[in-house]
């Protein structure tokens, strides 16, 4: 029997016995379960509302390029506050956000975007050269900033690693942002990038993968090779604070179903831990 297939049992047991929205104990803090607006494309994020509420999940992750331009006027930007504030969606982040061109007056840009928008943390895909740069916006906005590891094709931050490497000195609002399925590609296991990050993981791309025919395809969460439930279990250990957004990668007829049995099964995972 495959760790997944073991994975998705014993988190089936477990949630057997727990009700699907537990509340955590008292004195602990429940995980943050969200959505990546890029799951959708590109589009109006109005338009997949039934989809983020048939997937029961509060926070979300705006991708600006798909749903709100950077470009956006104070009026646009109050709308998408008022989508969100309507349909009891709380804001995690936006991203990812590229910031390779050390572009003091971009990179400002997209924080005075962010600010605008209320939000408290970018995901970023930066250079070690813009890293400085960023961090300086960091400190006078306090916004936080998520490096986001892209897997083996990522010539400046391919792993989880290679980004704590680098902001190890920084302030501690630059931290990571673990894809865990461009973690796994690069042959790292998420759970012990995420105890290795320790408070410097700020953020979670969640998914699933599965090698077949030599090719790492998406499959639905809980169905892959990915330890999910003891991810979830280390997350809990170490008082993660962050939101694990899922971020499902096809599009198709199937897109819709999908993410709901994800997003099922993430909380009932998190509801059993």
């Amino acid at each position: 029997m495959s760790h997944s297939r073991r994975d998705f049992l014993a988190s089936a047991a477990l949630v057997a016995a727990t009700p699907a929205f537990a509340a955590p104990k008292s004195g602990e803090a429940a995980l943050k379960v969200g959505l990546c607006s890029y799951s959708f494309g590109k589009g109006k994020l109005v338009d997949n509302l039934p989809v983020i509420k048939q997937a029961h999940v509060r926070y979300i992750n705006i991708k600006p390029e798909f749903h709100l331009p950077y470009d956006s006027s104070p009026a646009q930007i109050a709308e998408m506050k008022k989508l969100l504030d309507d349909n009891g969606l709380i804001l995690a982040g936006t991203g990812t956000t590229y910031l390779q061109k050390p572009d003091a007056g971009e990179i400002r840009q997209r924080f005075e975007f962010n600010k605008a928008l209320g939000s408290p943390l970018i995901v970023i895909g930066p250079t070690a050269e813009t890293l400085l740069l960023i961090e300086k916006c960091v400190k006078e906005y306090d916004i936080k900033v998520a490096i986001h590891n892209h897997g083996p094709s990522d010539k400046h931050f391919p792993t989880p690693q290679s980004a704590l490497a680098v902001i190890k000195n920084m302030d501690p609002r630059v931290g990571l942002c673990m894809d865990i399925g461009h973690t796994l590609r690069s042959g790292v296991d998420p759970t012990e990038a995420a105890r290795i990050a320790g408070p410097r993981l700020l953020d979670l791309h969640t998914k699933d993968l599965k090698m077949e025919n030599g090719k790492w395809v998406t499959v639905d969460c809980g169905q892959g090779d990915i330890h999910l439930v003891a991810l979830f279990r280390q997350l809990k250990k170490q008082g993660f604070s962050g939101s694990a957004n899922l971020e499902y990668e096809t599009s198709g007829p199937g897109r819709d179903a999908a993410i709901e049995r994800c997003t099922a099964y993430i909380d009932g995972v998190v509801a059993a831990l």
